[in-house]
């Protein structure tokens, strides 16, 4: 008999354990059921921005005509903002920060080419009109036996004050203020004018353009004038 209550006891304590493991414990007063856990997000964790939808193909009917977003306030005049929206408009893949940007670095290439003497980087970055003015100006220097020493120091400010799109060439100008110390030496090496340790203000009007149907991305450098 008492063996018979031992082994009773013995299936009751396994089966407790059994339906123990299997329904969990009840919490106690203080305690967050294991479950409310685990579906509640942790307040102190990094929770990921949503994710933006990709924008519409081309040839979608969801797709939108493209907004003026300047990179940075002020990127252009109000009086070139037609031109502006007719570009993009025209070239869906015209993007106003990367063609700023590029023209920051053609704006230094050009320069430092034209200091150099570099005829044949100029002839790529130059319309012929330009190019024969850069051209020439490095003639007479080099008939003068005079060398330029010269650094463009920084570019304070990159601005388009006009844009044009006629048929599908696309002309835009923009407004350089920079900071460019150089120094010209004659042919026995002495100083003849400027200074390397005093830059002066350059105000430049350069004016790039492109043919939007061509598969060339460049702008070319077609007219140069000063502010």
């Amino acid at each position: 008999m008492i063996v018979q209550i031992v082994i009773l006891a013995m299936i009751a304590a396994f089966l407790g354990l059994r339906l123990y493991s299997v329904l969990g414990r009840r919490p106690e007063r203080d305690e967050e059921p294991m479950r409310r856990r685990i579906e509640q997000p942790d307040p102190s964790a990094k929770q990921l921005p949503p994710v933006a939808p990709r924008a519409a193909e081309s040839g979608s009917a969801s797709a939108r005509p493209r907004e003026v977003t300047p990179a940075e306030p002020n990127t252009f005049d109000n009086s070139a903002e037609i031109g502006v929206r007719a570009i993009i408009a025209a070239d869906r893949r015209f993007d106003l920060a990367q063609f700023l940007a590029g023209s920051k670095a053609a704006y230094g290439m050009t320069l430092e080419a034209f200091w150099r003497g570099d005829k044949d980087e100029l002839q790529q970055l130059c319309d012929a009109d330009v190019y024969e003015g850069f051209a020439s100006a490095i003639d007479a220097r080099l008939a003068a036996s005079e060398t330029v020493d010269a650094r463009l120091i920084r570019i304070d400010e990159a601005r388009i004050v006009a844009a044009t799109l006629d048929g599908t060439t696309a002309r835009i100008t923009v407004r350089f203020l920079a900071d460019i110390a150089s120094i010209t030496r004659d042919a026995d090496g002495n100083v003849i004018a400027g200074s390397l340790d005093d830059a002066i203000e350059a105000r430049d009007l350069w004016t790039f353009r492109r043919d939007l149907t061509s598969r060339d991305p460049d702008w070319l450098l077609d007219e140069t004038d000063e502010d």
